[in-house]
């Protein structure tokens, strides 16, 4: 063979490895530029970054983002969120003591008519004279996924509300053939995403499933993807001792507030820890009061239908506080009996 038919050989073998060679440098062009797309913080420009301190609408409950109220049927969710939307609009206090920041509010009172709001307006504010003209009801919006984030997005804009409630998620929830977590997350997220970006309260109220849960915030209907999308979740489930507001967020602190339904509003007794333990202790003091000899725990159990051992340990610590005297061994009467 020739010097020139081996150079032509060694040319054409060469040549097929060209194309390769181009690969491997568009994919590192690739990666480099997915490099330059990531954006960053150092710590030290965070630490001098100053941010406008977080608004609420209901204090401490309420705060610009996602809110989620779950609850059973008929336990008086609405109520609760009216109550919400008519002290933010006067500028009054919810739940009979909490503080809120009055301005606009759109209620989307999905499963409502105009009678129905008029009806329920007028038994528990029928009173007074002038409604507030900053609260806002709608019966009828799009979906999410089909306009509604625009649509409030546009209102927002317009009216600058304090709080936007959506009652209920049934009424605006997508319609999509997908379940699951990523499903369930991918119908709030946007949601969540606007409140942040236009810093306003959006309370969205839904619905329990019929099981039961060791947390509270497994019986909410749907999966954690629900709870995974927004900025702070509140249960509002009844027990043997009565009605519990579970609130868990990133912007609130987690709280069992005992709460009470009465006349068409809801008022915050407490923590629902200290005012169980206080109906308690008020039922062994009726029940000694109401004797003329010293009680042991078996019988103040018998009487009241508790377990002897949370008995035995509730007479200790009220000993402790003063609110009853020992009479002989294991024998108790109330403190001004002796």
């Amino acid at each position: 063979m020739t010097a020139h038919g081996k150079r032509r050989r060694q040319n054409a073998k060469a040549t097929p490895c060209l194309p390769k060679q181009r690969s491997r440098t568009a994919k590192l062009s690739r990666v480099a530029s997915a490099g330059d797309a990531i954006s960053t913080i150092t710590a030290k420009a965070l630490q001098s970054k100053e941010f406008r301190p977080l608004r609420y609408a209901v204090d401490g409950y309420l705060a610009e983002g996602l809110t989620l109220l779950a609850g059973k049927p008929k336990i008086g969710k609405s109520w609760m969120a009216l109550d919400f939307a008519m002290a933010v609009a006067t500028g009054d206090v919810a739940l009979g003591s909490v503080n809120c920041r009055r301005g606009p509010v759109l209620y989307c009172a999905l499963e409502d008519n105009h009678r129905r709001l008029k009806r329920r307006m007028s038994q528990l504010y029928g009173d007074v004279e002038h409604w507030p003209p900053r609260l806002h009801f709608a019966t009828e919006v799009r979906g999410l996924g089909d306009g509604l984030v625009d649509d409030l997005r546009g209102w927002i804009e317009d009216h600058r509300p304090k709080l936007v409630i959506i009652d209920t998620f049934a009424g605006v929830r997508p319609r999509s053939r997908r379940e699951g977590y990523d499903a369930d997350y991918a119908a709030l997220s946007p949601l969540q995403e606007m409140a942040g970006q236009m810093g306003v309260a959006i309370l969205v109220i839904h619905h329990l499933r019929k099981m039961q849960g060791d947390d509270p915030f497994d019986m909410i209907s749907g999966t954690t993807g629900l709870t995974g999308a927004v900025d702070t979740a509140f249960v509002l489930a009844r027990g043997k001792q009565g009605v519990t507001l579970y609130g868990r967020g990133r912007e609130i602190e987690e709280m069992e507030q005992a709460v009470e339904f009465v006349g068409g509003m809801w008022k915050v007794l407490g923590d629902a820890v200290e005012v169980r333990r206080s109906v308690e202790r008020s039922a062994i003091l009726e029940v000694l009061e109401g004797v003329d000899e010293p009680m042991g725990p078996k019988e103040i159990a018998g009487a009241l239908g508790w377990k002897t051992d949370n008995v035995k340990q509730l007479l200790f610590k009220m000993h402790k506080d003063g609110e009853i005297k020992k009479q002989g061994r294991g024998r108790y009467c109330a403190a001004d009996e002796m």
